[in-house]
């Protein structure tokens, strides 16, 4: 993928338009030390040419003081410019690692089935840190650098036209070099960023069933895949360095011919009677400043290899999107909820289909019991009612109205799935519970905890609703994890409820507990038991 300019400025201008303040302030800042940078070889050469020419001691110690002066506010200046980049920088890249996330999250189950935790955090993460410098300095310092040489072009020019001519001649033609060389690591950028994404997505996955590839005596395939994916990663490092390595030697090549040029033509200039040796010191101070630019536009093209390639990845990743996107459609506004499928034919892979020619018509307030083996297709029922899948074939209502045509906040906060594995955030028991909504009061939560018989559980809590729970119900037995999503439902008072193997993994006194809490759940609603057997 070849981006065009307007990609990159308009990713940029986005991310920095809510900090225009700011980015004006570090512009100024940066275009000012350059003024500072080009002052300050004057002043030397002004105290060059008064020394040899036996000025006062006061007039000399005035200059040399103008020249310390305009070194201090420089290292001033260049203090502001560091912390303000680094600034903008951070408020940039995290706003666009909540965009990517959150971009991420309503994609559809299609898109992470394809695609590994550790994959997606290379995505939002990894590549986003390396857009740092983007938003900070990049554009701003290839515009300060390119200012840094015009100015410098120009004060030659005005010294002498001659070494002027031939300063700018030589820099069209070290910038035609640069500017051929500038995408030629672009693509091993990319693949080396693909390739650890998937590592680190490996990674994921090995930590994640650490303990099926120790009792299945699998270690040895883990290292030996691990070192696979370490030998793809320095595959394209070494490419894309080679690259890099080609452009700093074109560069390194260029500026000992500038060094030449400056010596020879400050050498025939003096010789000639033409300028002053404080003149020459002046062409030859200028001649390390024009190293500068040309050395800093080499970091930034070097920086643009790994910037071109997280950009394309980016741009690559904002371009999926969810099958089952729908943010304008109807409304449900009546419980309980009536349910049919007609002729439903689904597949995960487009060629095995789970679910054959499937129609049913569930009334509102009935209870549905669905039993079958492991992989017969129960738990994609589910799926399919949540929308989180769209069908091959067929149609699935949701109270007379196509899933399709609903949009998307509504369907989902009117249907609740309990499944086995429940999932808590690292957060307050509150915030798991309402899933971080603010709005339902704390009455209203405790209320419904005694309901499930959970307020022994609850008074137990040593910070009672603001206790923090640990990820992956660490911190609750089985039994308790399950109540608490039961206690998710219920605060949400969904139309249609979906049980699958809610109680599998409880023993028998939580069990009948539970019992107890789908009844009160299954009151007044719509609802879904799907089972391995018909005791569960």
């Amino acid at each position: 993928m070849n981006l065009s300019f307007k990609s990159y400025w308009n990713l940029l201008a986005d991310h920095i338009r809510p900090q225009r303040g700011r980015f004006t302030l570090l512009a100024v800042l940066l275009f000012g030390s350059i003024g500072l940078r080009i002052l300050a070889p004057q002043i030397m050469r002004l105290f060059i040419d008064d020394a040899l020419a036996g000025e006062a001691l006061s007039t000399l110690m005035w200059t040399a003081a103008s020249f310390i002066g305009i070194a201090l506010v420089q290292q001033v200046v260049h203090i502001g410019v560091t912390w303000l980049g680094e600034n903008v920088a951070w408020t940039a890249t995290n706003a666009l690692r909540a965009e990517l996330a959150e971009h991420a999250l309503k994609l559809g189950m299609k898109f992470h089935n394809d695609h590994t935790p550790g994959e997606l955090i290379e995505r939002i993460d990894g590549d986003v840190t390396e857009l740092a410098t983007f938003f900070s300095q990049f554009a701003l310092n290839l515009i300060a650098n390119g200012l840094l040489l015009i100015g410098i072009l120009v004060t030659l020019a005005i010294e002498d036209w001659r070494v002027g001519l031939a300063f700018a001649v030589y820099s069209a033609l070290t910038i035609g070099i640069l500017g051929r060389l500038k995408d030629i690591a672009v693509p091993h950028q990319k693949a080396r960023r693909e390739a650890e994404g998937q590592m680190y997505g490996f990674i994921e996955e090995q930590l994640a069933g650490t303990e099926d590839i120790r009792s299945s005596g699998a270690v040895d395939f883990s290292i030996r895949e691990l070192f696979r994916h370490q030998a793809e990663i320095l595959k394209h490092n070494r490419r894309a360095h080679f690259k890099r390595w080609i452009i700093e030697n074109a560069m390194g090549l260029a500026l000992t011919l500038g060094t030449l040029l400056a010596v020879t033509s400050g050498y025939w200039l003096f010789t000639a009677g033409i300028v002053t040796i404080g003149t020459v010191y002046l062409f030859v101070h200028y001649l390390n400043l024009l190293e500068e630019p040309f050395w800093a536009m080499t970091h930034e093209i070097e920086s643009f290899q790994t910037i071109g390639a997280c950009v394309e990845r980016l741009t690559e990743f904002k371009q999926f999107q969810s099958e089952t996107k729908n943010e304008t459609g109807k409304v449900i506004d009546s419980h309980p909820l009536a349910l049919e499928f007609k002729d439903v034919t689904f597949s995960y892979n487009g060629e095995d289909s789970v679910i054959k020619r499937l129609s049913l018509d569930l009334k509102p307030a009935s209870v549905l019991g669905l039993l079958g083996r492991t992989g017969s297709g129960k738990t994609t029922l589910g799926r399919l009612i949540f929308n989180l899948y769209s069908v091959n074939e067929g149609s699935i209502k949701v109270n007379g109205e196509n899933l399709h045509n609903i949009q998307l906040d509504s369907l989902r906060q009117n249907i609740a799935i309990v499944t086995q594995d429940v999932q808590l955030f690292r957060a307050s028991v509150r915030e798991n519970l309402t899933f971080f909504d603010r709005s339902i009061p704390d009455d209203k939560i405790i209320a419904t905890l005694e309901d499930l018989e959970l307020g022994d559980w609850f008074r137990t809590l040593p910070d009672g609703l603001d206790t923090q729970l640990e990820t992956g119900s660490r911190s609750l037995s089985a039994g308790e994890a399950q109540l608490l999503a039961f206690t998710r439902v219920f605060l949400r008072n969904p139309g249609l409820v979906i049980l699958d193997e809610a109680s599998s993994r409880l023993d028998p006194a939580t069990e009948q507990k539970l019992e107890h809490a789908i009844d009160k759940l299954l009151k007044g609603r719509t609802a879904i038991i799907i089972a391995h057997r018909l005791d569960t």
